[in-house]
Parts: C-alpha cells; sequence; structure tokens
C-alpha cells in the first residue's frame, strides 16, 4: 500500500523538554501490522531489512534453531525469531518478527542525553540520528522491548527506522514490500487497528478464543503492531506483557532547565542590586586604598 510522499514533521527529539514545533501534517500516523498467523518464517524480510539499509553480512553459526542470528545487532535490525511450545499436546511454532515498535511513547527517547539523537516524527517513526549519538547506551536501557544495539566499532547506537526513507517517498517499508504471504500490512494506524480487528474475528472462528492484538498502552501504543494466534503466550513469543516507557528524564530536564533560569535571573538581579547600593567597585578596593 502507498501512501502520499511525507514531511517527516518532527513530533519529539531527545533531551529536549520542549515540544517541537508542529508542522503541517500531510498524511497521518502509520503502522505496520504483523499477523503471525500468516507467517512462514521464510526470513524474506530480514534480507530485504538488510539489502535496503545496506548492513553488513554477519556470520552466523548452528546453534539449534532456524534462527538467521542469535540476537539482534548494530548490523541486523529486524530477525524472525524462532520458538517451539508444546500446546494441548501439539507441538506449536512460535515465529516473532523482532525489530523496534516505534512506540507512541518511546522509552529510549526519554532516556537519551544527547540533544536531536533520537527524533519521533508525526506520522510516528521513531529514528536514531546516529551523528548526535554520544553512546552512551541510556536508550538501551530505556527500551522496554530490548531492540536498540550498541557497536563497539561505531561506538553508536542503531535499530530499524521503518525504511524511513522509503516511506518519506511514498512507499511501504522494505520489509512489507518484500513478505510472500503478507503477513505484514502496512498503511495508517487506523487501517491497520481495523484490518486487525478482521484479522482477529477469523482466527476466533478457527479456534484461538484467546488470540489478541499487541499494541499495549503502557507504551501509547506502537507503530508495529501484532495479531497474536495465543494471546495468552506473549513471553513466548518475546512480547512483554505489560511494558511501560517513563517520562522521568524528559520531566526531570524541564524541572533543571527551570530551575538553572531562575538562579541566572536570580543572579542578574542579585549583581544589579549590588551595583546600586554599592556602587563599582574601586580597582584600589584590594590593597587598602594606598
Amino acid at each position: 500500500m502507498n501512501l502520499p510522499a511525507n514531511n517527516l514533521a518532527i513530533k519529539r527529539i531527545s533531551a529536549s523538554a520542549e515540544p517541537a514545533t508542529p508542522g503541517i501534517r500531510e498524511m497521518p500516523e502509520i503502522a505496520k501490522l504483523v499477523d503471525i498467523s500468516r507467517c512462514i518464517g521464510c526470513k524474506a524480510c530480514e534480507i530485504a531489512c538488510k539489502e535496503w539499509n545496506d548492513l553488513k553480512v554477519e556470520p552466523t553459526y548452528n546453534f539449534g534453531s532456524y534462527q538467521s542470528h542469535v540476537d539482534l545487532s548494530p548490523d541486523t535490525w529486524l530477525l524472525m525469531r524462532f520458538n517451539e511450545l508444546e500446546i494441548d499436546g501439539n507441538l506449536n511454532w512460535f515465529i516473532t518478527k523482532d525489530a523496534c515498535l516505534h512506540c507512541e511513547e518511546p522509552g529510549c527517547l526519554y532516556a537519551c542525553p544527547a540533544e536531536g539523537a533520537i527524533v519521533q516524527y508525526e506520522n510516528g517513526i521513531v529514528d536514531f540520528n546516529q551523528e548526535n549519538c554520544i553512546g552512551c547506551q541510556y536508550c538501551v536501557a530505556g527500551c522496554p522491548f530490548d531492540i536498540p544495539r550498541f557497536s563497539k566499532e561505531t561506538r553508536r547506537v542503531y535499530k530499524c527506522n521503518m525504511c524511513i526513507d522509503r516511506v518519506e517517498a511514498g512507499l511501504e517499508p522494505a520489509c512489507v514490500k518484500t513478505c510472500p504471504t503478507n503477513a505484514i500490512a502496512y498503511g495508517t494506524k487506523d487501517d491497520m487497528l481495523a484490518l486487525a480487528d478482521q484479522k482477529l474475528t477469523i482466527l476466533n472462528n478457527r479456534g484461538f478464543a484467546k488470540a489478541a492484538i499487541y499494541d499495549p498502552e503502557g507504551v501509547g501504543g506502537t507503530h508495529m503492531m501484532y495479531v497474536v494466534p495465543h494471546g495468552d503466550h506473549l513471553p513466548d513469543y518475546g512480547l512483554p506483557e505489560k511494558p511501560v516507557a517513563q517520562q522521568g528524564a524528559m520531566a526531570a530536564l524541564a524541572v533543571f532547565k527551570r530551575i538553572g533560569a531562575y538562579m541566572f535571573g536570580a543572579g542578574i538581579l542579585a549583581t544589579a542590586l549590588h551595583y546600586l547600593a554599592v556602587g563599582p567597585e574601586s580597582p584600589d578596593s584590594d590593597n587598602g586604598g594606598g
């Protein structure tokens, strides 16, 4: 699904207590919807992600799983995770597309102390600006989904940017484009929520009574959502049940900025009052006037 080109108006930037100047939104909030019940684990999305974003090829090995890599990395922004679980005597594949969920309330951005290193756009995309990254890794600790990865080589942090250059041109992300089973849908957030409801009804009719939509409220909702066949087994999909993003760092920054402004103003006022009361200090005042 192609959407109009986006002017990428900024909503929030890291280490800034002030809201960004609102721009004219030329497109609504966007989202990806991953229907886990349709995923066949082919990893085409992984390859498309690496190719489009020009990420390095990383050697891998047989570690007893169908996964291509053990974990995400600075050069692997998308990983298909495989987990086997027995339910009611039947073996089930729990396959999850692990990548940045682009939270509406991004914990990474709230935790980042480097101004402009993390940017959230009005369309919902949360992007990292490595030029401003100071390598402190606070964003890693602040993410409730354990997504950002630190590079020892560049001393910077990386994650999925939802193919922001494609989105800016009105195209869908590369992973969506390449999925052979249409397990990944893309469009406006409202349209994807409506589609998720339809898919949920289909799964319920197929006997998946615990099927659920994963769009957690604790982070204000996400811009990559999941349709989960076994909604009562979220941890087995690698999905936190109640993720939370705190704005504590941003709130503290706002308080410190106000305190600093008050102290600066008080200093100027004290200087002015001293000048009016005592007058300018004489050059000879320190040597006793001799």
